[in-house]
């Protein structure tokens, strides 16, 4: 046990010491902190820029339906034609001109949208659905129909999913969120035991073909430098993932500050806030916007935070054991890249099925599929991980737990037989039926 601890800190203290450990200790918490501030960052940028848009209408009819916001500016032309604003257009500062044609309600009519570069999509949604909703409103008193009173039946439903447990409570839930959960945690663990898994494979093939293990050897068993190995670079694995979270969420928590007290101070958003209480649907969606964030919390309250951190760990580090093992065969066996391959596959075609299969396994997580490959303990750190935010009874859990445990022990033990034989073999092709004669020895 001595030796294996000693093995342990030497394989941690060394990668936690290189240069690329440290690099991307701080490297990767910025990178996956720029996936949540960008997108933000980016909509702030494109809110403060001003689109402005001349419009023609020929019809007469839409130059109330038209309205100012604060990303986009319409001016109505009083009379002319495409041809005379072409020629004006670069001079006039204009960043499109819109003709609207006489007869618009005819199906066969088109709206036209002149620029000199491609519009983006959200001018385009937005001029459409103006004039669509003004087109609706005027067909509407066409035909004699009151549209506020065809406002005021419209129904509008959401539905709010509650989970009855055994001792009789109810918790509120959201789908959309247990999908998040459990796909990122997912991606995680597969992301991890690809990266470090493939740092235990390496390791051995530099000791072994650098002729260092004939001499560690000498000193210390098998086994003992092989789950050395494999424990160090686990302590190595967590400690890079804790400071990945610490620092991505410290990260992304002052980048949202300085972006909402930016926003805040801008003098759009003091605009926006002077105009918003003379807007009673703006007032509406705002107090809808509340109610929906305080539901939003309160679901994020009823999750069984517990359960899924704790399965998260157990499977993260089950996983990492029962893959690294793995991996450590495989390096103990070979001495050439070229050799890696052919045993490289066998082995991550079930990791690499488990995330082909998350997008089936979100949509239905308790069908019989979804319970298989949670069970199965080469799938299972995935699959579970993204079943626990939907809630999975404690029996499956127990199960798929004893199973990856029992698995890690067998696959250590195959691992520990290989590893054992192939560590002072060189320049032997091995083969298939080679690693069989080696496991009955």
């Amino acid at each position: 046990m001595d030796k294996i601890l000693f093995i342990l800190l030497r394989e941690y203290l060394t990668r936690v010491k290189k240069k690329s450990f440290i690099i991307m200790s701080f490297v990767g918490p910025i990178l996956m902190a720029a996936l949540f501030i960008v997108p933000v960052w980016l909509a702030t940028m494109e809110d403060d820029e001003k689109f402005s848009v001349a419009v023609l209408d020929e019809s007469q009819q839409f130059y109330k339906s038209l309205t100012n916001t604060e990303t986009y500016t319409f001016t109505f032309l009083p009379e002319g034609k495409i041809s005379e604003l072409k020629k004006t257009y670069f001079e006039s500062g204009y960043n499109a001109v819109l003709n609207i044609p006489k007869d618009i309600e005819n199906p066969n009519q088109k709206l036209t949208l002149y620029s000199d570069q491609q519009i983006k999509l959200s001018v385009q949604s937005y001029i459409t659905q103006s004039i669509e909703k003004e087109i609706e409103r005027l067909r509407m008193n066409e035909k004699g129909i009151d549209v506020k009173m065809l406002d005021s039946i419209e129904a509008d439903l959401n539905i709010n999913t509650i989970v009855w447990t055994a001792e009789g409570d109810e918790n509120e839930s959201s789908t959309e969120l247990s999908m998040a959960i459990g796909f990122v945690f997912a991606l995680i663990i597969y992301m991890f035991i690809f990266m470090y898994g493939a740092q235990v494979m390496r390791g051995v093939m530099e000791e072994k073909t650098g002729r260092i293990v004939e001499i560690i050897i000498s000193s210390v068993k098998p086994f003992q430098l092989m789950m050395g190995k494999i424990l160090g670079i686990a302590l190595v694995a967590l400690t890079q993932f804790l400071l990945w979270i610490v620092l991505t969420l410290a990260i992304v928590m002052t980048a949202n500050v300085l972006i909402i007290s930016n926003s805040q101070s801008s003098p759009s958003s003091e605009m926006f806030q002077n105009t918003t209480p003379a807007n009673p649907d703006v007032e509406k969606m705002l107090e809808n916007s509340d109610s929906n964030a305080a539901n939003f919390m309160k679901i994020v309250y009823n999750l069984p935070f517990g359960m899924i951190l704790f399965s998260f760990i157990f499977f993260f580090i089950g996983g990492y054991l029962l893959y690294a093992s793995l991996f450590a065969a495989i390096g103990g066996a070979v001495d050439n890249e070229t050799d890696v391959q052919q045993f490289m596959l066998p082995i991550t075609i079930p990791l690499i099925l488990s995330i082909v299969l998350a997008q089936t396994i979100i949509q239905n997580p308790h069908g019989s599929v979804a319970f298989w490959f949670s069970i199965f303990p080469f799938t299972s750190p995935v699959i579970m991980i993204i079943r626990v935010g939907f809630g999975v009874p404690w029996w499956e859990m127990a199960l798929s737990m004893f199973l990856l445990i029992i698995t890690f022990i067998g696959t250590t033990w195959v691992a520990a037989k290989i590893y054992r034989t192939g560590i002072l073999l060189y320049g032997k092709k091995v083969t298939y039926k080679e690693l069989w004669k080696w496991l009955r020895y």
